[in-house]
């Protein structure tokens, strides 16, 4: 898979903690996932088409780093993975996939995106719409980790 591809959406996850939450995280080294089950609690699932590729990506948070993304945001924190939880996830998976859009289309590469799904429990499992091979990206923090996954057909 291209890093060149990749690096706008783990610069655009880093971007919108960075400035929407106030929050800093620690990108881990990259490697390539072999089954479907998620590493957090809660996942952003967005599927991405255009005229060179077509793949999908997720953004999985531990519940102790969404819950303190939330409260640096909005100045809330329920507790608990909930439905404003769940939306929030949708929105910063809107948010980094805006950000990729925007760096890769100034490197030539175009794609629509779907509608976000969301995905919450222990255990739950992240199906990629997309044959390719799969890259998952931990990112850590002092309040818990955040996982990105991408995989594309190139």
């Amino acid at each position: 898979m291209n890093v060149n591809f990749i690096n706008p959406f783990l610069e655009s996850l880093l971007n919108v903690i960075s400035t929407m939450a106030n929050m800093q995280l620690t990108p881990g080294k990259p490697k390539i996932k072999t089954d479907n089950l998620a590493k957090g609690d809660v996942s952003g699932l967005i599927g991405m088409v255009g005229p060179q590729t077509k793949g999908s990506l997720s953004i999985t948070f531990e519940q102790g780093l969404i819950l303190e993304i939330m409260q640096n945001m909005l100045g809330e924190n329920p507790g608990e993975i909930n439905d404003e939880i769940t939306d929030l996830v949708g929105e910063i998976t809107n948010m980094v996939t805006g950000g990729a859009k925007n760096i890769l289309g100034d490197k030539g590469y175009d794609f629509e995106m779907a509608t976000p799904v969301v995905v919450a429990g222990l255990g739950h499992r992240i199906s990629h719409k997309a044959d390719g091979k799969k890259i998952i990206m931990p990112f850590t923090s002092p309040h818990g980790s955040a996982y990105i996954e991408i995989c594309f057909e190139t």
